[in-house]
């Protein structure tokens, strides 16, 4: 398979992930925290690099530490999931700067951390990739309705009796593995934008949980295909060609919802029935 291949299926494999969860991130409002995942995993990639192994093993093991963290900081009275993220955002990227200052010589430099290179990724990165869509689309197939239940009504969820804090870290796992299988093709600050921008475009589009959870991979998987395509047309750098591309989807969709709402653009909707309803119909 040559590089260009590969860079094609790695983008269709990690976009239709990254889609898929990130319908979580938007809709559960998780975005603040996917973020200071793709940041603080930084110490967990130059550990590896200095140790030899690997990279994405050393972002794996530091985003399960981090989520613990995150989840003990969030818990602590007067404190919260924003103040956790933002707390560990700012450390984690910190130590992962001072490791790598620490150990000279090593093979991960941040810029190359930062935005990725998808036209190297390895078979190895695919492979992990498509492990993480196979368990987003399981967990969806699997607790879909229970997903959507917490999302929309944290309080009625609760009040029929189940526990919300398992199904939490199953999503908080979930965004973990996604940020980890993005970050060799399009890097840490990259890779919050395949994870918010489609969700947010399908959910513009979408007028259901489900409908967003079928359309926000399809998005993720174009914007990844486009962008390396772009890329290789244009003579630019991939990851931020995938990005812009993610970002292009959202202000498309948003123009269209707009247009879809004028008066003469409007079709009847069933009585009862809002024009714009979201997922709670789910």
């Amino acid at each position: 398979m040559g590089y260009l291949d590969r860079a094609l299926l790695a983008a269709v494999v990690i976009g239709a992930a990254a889609g898929l969860v990130g319908t979580l991130v938007v809709l559960r409002k998780r975005t603040f925290f996917a973020q200071a995942l793709t940041h603080a995993t930084f110490p967990g990639a130059v550990a590896a690099a200095a140790l030899g192994i690997a990279v994405p093993l050393g972002a794996a093991v530091a985003a399960v530490l981090i989520v613990a963290a995150m989840v003990g900081i969030s818990r602590i009275r007067r404190q919260g999931a924003q103040v956790a993220a933002g707390i560990v955002l700012t450390a984690g990227f910190a130590l992962g700067v001072l490791l790598q200052a620490a150990i000279p010589g090593i093979p991960v430099r941040a810029e190359s951390f930062l935005v990725g290179s998808i036209l190297t990724v390895s078979e190895g990165d695919i492979l992990f990739a498509a492990c993480v869509l196979v368990v987003a689309l399981a967990v969806f197939a699997l607790f879909g309705k229970e997903l959507a239940f917490s999302t929309f009504d944290p309080a009625g969820f609760r009040a029929a009796g189940y526990r919300e804090r398992p199904l939490e870290l199953l999503v908080l796992a979930l965004i973990a593995a996604s940020v980890v299988s993005s970050l060799p093709a399009v890097g840490a600050i990259l890779a919050i934008a395949l994870l918010a921008a489609p969700a947010a475009a399908a959910r513009l589009l979408a007028r259901s949980f489900a409908g967003v959870a079928v359309l926000a991979p399809l998005v993720g998987a174009a914007s990844g295909v486009i962008g390396v395509t772009a890329s290789r047309a244009l003579g630019i750098a991939a990851g931020p060609a995938i990005a812009i591309t993610a970002a292009a989807c959202f202000v498309l969709a948003l123009i269209a919802s707009k247009l879809r709402g004028l008066p003469w653009m409007r079709r009847a909707a069933p009585v009862g029935t809002p024009v714009g309803e979201d997922a709670r119909t789910a």
